[in-house]
């Protein structure tokens, strides 16, 4: 059977603690079934919702910016609870199958960024909460931190989203993939990190989770990477009347799609970019674009858009 590697937006899991507990054992009912079918499994998630609030309690409850938890951490508190919270629902389900010599581990993941990566020049990644101009020049004087202006709303907190280059924990990955136990990791697309003198050190940057998942299920030899989202396939022509859905396609089909600006950015645009870098990385990989109640019908090639060279 396959080695899977599954990236799970943080959308998908809900906008509160409760709401996530709950849409945690959705998930893990899914993940549990490519368990059963003999496939192993490594899983990543968003953080989108979650991290945000984390960054907006610190916000409200500090009194300068030198109080503001800094933003590798509030990804590392994120990676700790929505790891938490899948590592429980996946091991009950598996229990609840008979499967209880499964272990399933989450772990706290660093993703090694570059720091000349352009993304830094441009920091384009909205966090935390919005603030009145007066406000936020205030926070700019206080620190480096870049603040603009958001659609009408106020003024909001941008960050870089570099791409990501090599995952610090790959050997201990690595050991625990190989040892047959479920892993999750690279959670929020893991806390971006930069190599300085003798260390590696946290960074103010987001890293997309789809393109963090690609670079795990690389790195751990994966043969199929999914990217779960809320639609059965990825379309061209969406929402025009000659509207069509992708089924198997190729890494050079879908480069002409972006060519034609057929993904939207910030949306799909990124999933599909990140569903070619798996399928190009190494002869016989394939992507998988699928909604999480088709993940395992994915997998045998009855939903979902699948990506190969």
């Amino acid at each position: 059977m396959s080695k899977i590697v599954i990236a799970l937006g943080g959308n998908a899991l809900g906008n509160s603690a409760n709401e996530q507990l709950t849409k945690a054992e959705l998930a893990a009912k899914s993940i549990a079934d490519l368990i059963t079918a003999g496939h192993h499994v490594v899983i990543a998630h968003g953080n989108g919702p979650q991290v945000g609030k984390i960054r907006l309690a610190f916000e409200e409850t500090s009194q300068t910016a030198e109080d503001m938890m800094p933003f590798p951490e509030c990804t590392a508190m994120s990676q700790g609870y929505i790891g938490y919270h899948l590592q429980q629902a996946i091991d009950e389900e598996l229990v609840s199958r008979g499967m209880e010599d499964i272990p399933v581990v989450s772990m706290l993941t660093q993703v090694v960024v570059d720091p000349a990566d352009p993304a830094f020049e441009n920091p384009t990644k909205p966090i935390g909460g919005y603030y009145s101009e007066e406000e936020a020049k205030k926070l700019m004087d206080e620190s480096d931190d870049v603040y603009v202006e958001d659609a009408g709303r106020g003024w909001r907190r941008v960050v870089p989203s570099p791409k990501p280059v090599d995952i610090y924990e790959k050997i201990s990955l690595k050991t625990l993939v190989d040892a047959g136990q479920v892993v999750i990791a690279c959670g929020g697309g893991g806390i971006p990190v930069i190599y300085e003198g003798t260390r590696y050190k946290g960074v103010d940057a987001v890293i997309d989770k789809d393109f963090a998942a690609a670079k795990m299920a690389a790195l751990i030899d994966a043969d199929v990477f999914i990217i779960l989202t809320a639609v059965d396939h990825v379309f061209v022509n969406f929402g025009k009347p000659d509207q069509k859905a992708l089924e198997t396609t190729t890494v050079a089909d879908m480069e002409k799609y972006i060519e034609e600006k057929q993904f939207a950015p910030g949306s799909m645009l990124p999933k599909v970019e990140a569903a070619i870098d798996f399928a190009e990385s190494k002869s016989g990989r394939q992507a998988i674009i699928a909604s999480l109640e088709q993940a395992s019908e994915a997998v045998k090639g009855n939903s979902g858009t699948t990506v190969q060279m």
